[in-house]
């Protein structure tokens, strides 16, 4: 069986990392992710989550450039606050910041670079954004690879749909998860499991 092997950058609970094991047993792959998460208790949490996962507490978005070139596939949600529609309200309370650039640099480091797949994920932003993201639920999708639009309901979208929730930590990071029925059709596109639709997906850069 063939070693395929995923990173999942800005882990935190991983919302979208939820479903990859069926996704693994269509494609017939040995699955190794490694999750990298800045938070030491969201990584603790995640690896209580996929207990057969590696998981690395360091800064994603160096690890990213140090280890890209390791992986099949790459997955990554950069952190969102900067960009989010929140902005408004925040700007006009005194809180005025730019946002973090981490976001546009991986998509252009990847999308040059990157010999796998990839998919980045933020939410959508208060400002017009760039390369043209594929929009689903409330999140915007950066991809070397066509993504079809599918339907999410309103109620599940920024949810784990999964089993293994912990109460205590249902708070902004489940929020901004992304919905594991979503992270699971992402992975079987990119694995060539469902036909691309290439009338409905960006052109990057």
């Amino acid at each position: 069986m063939k070693k395929y092997k995923v990173l999942n950058l800005y882990a935190c609970l991983g919302g979208n990392r939820y479903k990859w094991n069926e996704v693994a047993e269509q494609a017939d792959i040995e699955l190794e992710v490694t999750a990298v998460e800045w938070d030491e208790e969201l990584a603790k949490l995640y690896q209580e989550r996929f207990i057969n996962d590696i998981v690395i507490v360091a800064d994603a978005h160096q690890y990213l450039l140090d280890h890209y070139k390791e992986f099949d596939f790459i997955w990554s949600s950069p952190p969102c606050p900067t960009h989010s529609i929140v902005n408004f309200f925040l700007n006009a309370q005194g809180v005025i910041r730019y946002p973090d650039m981490s976001l546009w640099q991986e998509i252009i480091f990847l999308n040059h670079f990157f010999k796998g797949k990839f998919c980045i994920e933020n939410v959508k932003s208060y400002y017009e954004p760039m390369f043209n993201p594929k929009k689903i639920g409330r999140h915007y999708f950066w991809s070397n690879f066509l993504i079809p639009y599918i339907e999410v309901e309103k109620n599940t979208i920024g949810r784990m749909n999964g089993k293994n929730q912990t109460a205590s930590k249902k708070t902004k990071e489940e929020r901004n998860a992304v919905n594991s029925d979503l992270g699971k059709h992402i992975f079987q596109i990119a694995l060539g499991l469902q036909k691309e639709n290439k009338s409905t997906q960006l052109e990057l850069l």
